[in-house]
């Protein structure tokens, strides 16, 4: 009986064809792996059309790099791989539109990736496009399929038929030692469908469990979309493990096929068993290397870090080592599964609403875990796990592989904060298993004076512990703008991240010394240190209580020269935190809190409500309200931003607001209608070129007429990229105002991702070349005689305050914490004192050397 005419006694599903053209079968294409069946059974079509759409629902697990192969996942399980062409991958991406990304629900016809007909077919081997259902964990049956006719896309292109879970399980492994081995990629053109292909048949003809990981990603050696999606290129180290009776043979051969450097151009491998080979007579578990021995009592040892939260302590040491949660594959049944998911996601939405209820009101921590409640109660992580339960994983393993996937597609993004909220994720994956692990968490006792040491603390660890008896943090990961790192810096706790693997080897009850001032964790340190350092602390803090009770005093130098210090506010519950700190102002609202976590974009009316409050609650004060910065590490839903391969380059900030109109109409109508006139004044993020500023001002403009409004509104540009630096000549003679946004500036003048940690030593506001930007901003806004502010994270920073202010600054809007120390440097300083010392800092020759000059010049700030 062929597979076409098999009965209907398994779950099917109807497959249509993603593209209209002629049907042909698999085995008539010129390519061994598809034609061999190597990659799973399907048809292929020689298109007449240029857009790629969805055959059925399903979940985007898999995009190509090159774009030009995208696979679907199934509510059963099943992996549709589409594939555009033979030998396209060779294109680089060239030709192909992505409409979707890793990790998105589409629907049936939802238009997946558009391609140049013409250009194809004058480049690729073939424009023959395979649709395959892909060999995986469970076995499809592909049935009444279409064959050597032309279709429609959206006609039935074939029947998807199910094995159920029992005929299907393969017996598990037999125990053995674990086999592993690193090998360089040297496959020219990388992982893509033929060679992943090669490598899961020949990982079927074994017994062992291998899989194949690149840096944090892993996948099933068996599954050949896992291995595309790994996005291995040329050149990459994998590393193979593999477990079972023939580990060590499998290894050997996968390690090869990845070595050899060829791709396949005779028949396609069989997926029989490979020749028999002798048995070691014991495989040897590799040897784990040993962690460095601890630090020893009577050496002082020194580590560094980048500081995160500025401050100092002194303490007791005390690692934290979060608690690795088992999970086993293979679920007790559905319905078993999906009840003990049900419960552990009640549960764990228990806990956070107590948690939140716990949390100061308005909170920066209440407001990271609302987030995280809301991850919890998300609909498509929750669906992401039922499908996987549904296909026999148990309710833990198909929760872990939804949040991975979610990972995969935040981390794809490779920008900004986006990826920071990998560690949102991961928290809740670890809350929700504990949950479904039945375990009581164990309550954490602290010593006096504890400095957290971790590898990475998650927010949820910190939200339990008790604030008052923590001196300290220091990570080994993490970056300056992690949710932990902005949950430190509410609670005031002087922070370290990226401290290294050193940070393993302080021994618990060591006694350390903290700065992070000076990005330092000494362990051990000599008596008289400590003495020393406990009488500075208890210095700074009194220096603390003195700053805060001057600090609602307006900031102006000692020679009289005003410097207005303002708030940066992320919405109206920072309101009385900044103004208890003395803020005289906000120099920067960042007015996308609105525009977040929303099915569509907030009204004009929503938007004018909420500057209205906010706006009251500064009592007059002035109100800078940012305009929406969406994109890169934004991304609304509900804009259909389209896909982009840099979105950091890409359609984001001021460019959104032009491209998409009626948004940044809606916010200046919102804006100009605050009451009293004149309070608010209006900026524009991520301004690079001259015409988009005219293009904004001739909106804003439009919108004044409109509105009869006749006082006058300040329209000014943020300064986040070295275009606008080098034009602020050009650009002050349009603009109102600038203010410099240091972190995207540092981030593009020096060409370093803001979130990568092997790159937080060197991603430095104060970098020389950093500060020669903010100089020539100034020196063009002088020309106009603009004023130019600083709202970027060197804002922050007290002993860089007069360096900015050296430069030709007059605003700072600093976080709320800040504040306080930013003016009283500053009223100790004339403005002559501040020039002399930021001619000495753009003098250096790297951040160490600016920093190092500011501490010697201001060894107390």
């Amino acid at each position: 009986m062929s597979p076409d005419t098999i009965p209907r006694a398994m779950p099917e599903q109807a497959i249509k064809a993603p593209l209209a053209g002629w049907v042909t079968p698999l085995s008539e294409l010129e390519d061994p792996v598809f034609a061999g069946l190597v990659l799973g059974d399907g048809v292929a079509i020689d298109p007449v059309e240029s857009t790629l759409r969805a055959p059925c629902d399903g979940i985007v697990t898999m995009l190509h790099r090159a774009h030009h192969a995208l696979t679907l996942r199934t509510a059963d399980g099943a992996d549709i791989l589409m594939h555009i062409g033979l030998d396209t991958v060779a294109l680089g991406g060239t030709g192909f539109t992505p409409h979707v990304a890793v990790g998105q629900q589409v629907r049936t016809g939802e238009a997946l990736i558009s391609f140049d007909v013409a250009l194809l077919a004058g480049r690729a081997k073939s424009l023959v496009s395979p649709v395959i259902v892909t060999a995986g964990d469970r076995s499809f049956t592909v049935a009444d399929r279409v064959l050597g006719r032309e279709v429609t896309a959206g006609d039935i292109l074939f029947t998807l038929i199910a094995a159920t879970a029992a005929a299907t399980a393969a017996p598990a492994p037999e125990a053995g030692a674990q086999v592993a081995r690193d090998v360089v990629l040297r496959i020219p053109t990388g992982l893509h469908a033929r060679p992943a292909g090669i490598v899961s048949a020949a990982a079927r003809g074994y017994q062992a469990e291998i899989a194949i990981a690149l840096r944090d990603a892993r996948a099933n050696a068996r599954s050949a979309v896992s291995l595309m999606g790994l996005g291995a290129q040329a050149g990459d180290i994998l590393t193979l493990t593999a477990r079972g009776p023939d580990a060590a043979a499998a290894v050997e051969a996968i390690a090869t096929l990845l070595a050899e450097g060829h791709e396949a151009s005779g028949p396609a491998p069989s997926h029989a068993a490979p020749p028999a080979v002798a048995p070691p007579l014991a495989v040897p578990e590799p040897p784990v290397p040993s962690p460095a021995a601890p630090f020893e009592p009577g050496t002082e040892q020194a580590l560094s870090g980048v500081p995160a939260v500025p401050g100092r302590a002194v303490g007791t040491a005390f690692p934290l080592r979060a608690e690795r949660v088992e999970v086993e594959e293979h679920g007790a049944g559905p319905d078993t599964e999906r009840q003990r998911l049900r419960q552990a996601l009640t549960k764990s939405q228990g806990d956070l609403q107590a948690e939140i209820g716990r949390s100061p009101a308005g909170s920066q921590q209440g407001e990271i875990l609302q987030a995280h409640l809301a991850f919890v109660e998300d609909p498509d992580l929750a669906e992401a796990a039922d499908a996987a339960i549904t296909a026999g994983k148990s309710a833990g393993f198909a929760w872990n592989g939804a949040i991975d996937r979610q990972i995969d597609v935040l981390r794809g993004l490779g920008i900004d904060r986006m990826a920071e909220r990998t560690d949102d994720l991961r928290d809740v994956s670890r809350r929700v298993l504990q949950a479904l692990s039945g375990k009581a968490q164990e309550a954490i006792v602290l010593p006096p004076r504890a400095v957290l040491l971790a590898d990475d603390l998650l927010p949820s660890q910190l939200a339990t512990l008790p604030a008052t008896d923590i001196a300290g943090i220091a990570l080994a990961r993490g970056g300056r703008t992690s949710h932990v790192a902005i949950m430190a810096g509410s609670l005031g706790i002087p922070t370290l991240v990226a401290v290294g693997p050193g940070l393993a080897r302080v021994p618990e009850g060591a006694p350390v010394i903290l700065d992070a001032e000076a990005g330092t964790l000494r362990v051990f340190p000599a008596a008289g240190t400590l003495v020393q350092m406990e009488a500075s602390v208890t210095a700074a803090r009194e220096r603390s209580a003195a700053q805060l009770r001057a600090a609602h005093e307006d900031c102006r130098l000692a020679d009289g020269t005003r410097i207005e210090v303002v708030a940066n506010l992320g919405g109206e519950a920072d309101i009385p935190e900044a103004l208890a700190r003395g803020a005289e102002g906000c120099g920067l609202l960042r007015s996308e809190f609105l525009f977040l976590d929303r099915v569509t974009a907030p009204s004009e009316d929503v938007q004018h409500a909420t500057y209205q409050r906010i706006a009251d609650g500064l009592q007059g004060r002035p109100l800078i309200i940012r305009t929406l910065d969406a994109g890169a590490d934004k991304q609304l839903p509900y804009l259909d931003l389209p896909h982009e391969e840099n979105p950091a380059l890409g359609l984001r900030g001021v460019r959104v607001g032009l491209w998409r109109p009626e948004l940044l109409r809606a916010q200046f109508r919102a804006i100009l209608r605050v009451r009293p006139p004149g309070q608010c004044r209006i900026m524009l993020p991520m301004i690079a070129l001259l015409e988009e500023i005219r293009a904004a001002r001739a909106l804003f403009e439009e919108v004044r007429q409109e509105l009869g409004h006749t006082d006058p509104v300040q329209l000014g540009i943020m300064v986040e990229v070295p275009s606008a630096a080098l034009m602020a000549t050009t650009l002050a003679a349009e603009a109102d105002f600038f203010s410099i946004g240091s972190n995207d500036l540092t981030q593009y003048a020096l060409a370093m991702d803001r979130v990568n940690p092997l790159l937080a030593r060197q991603l430095d506001g104060l970098h020389p070349a950093v500060l020669r930007l903010i100089a020539m901003t100034c020196e063009g806004a002088s020309r106009h005689a603009r004023w130019v502010g600083v709202c970027g994270g060197i804002a922050s920073v007290p002993r860089a305050a007069p360096v900015l202010v050296g430069l030709g600054v007059t605003e700072l809007s600093a976080t709320a914490a800040a504040i306080p120390a930013v003016k009283a440097l500053l009223r100790g300083l004339t403005r002559e004192d501040c020039v002399r010392v930021a001619q000495q800092a753009l003098a250096q020759d790297s951040a160490e050397a600016v920093h190092r000059l500011l501490a010697q010049t201001w060894p107390e700030a």
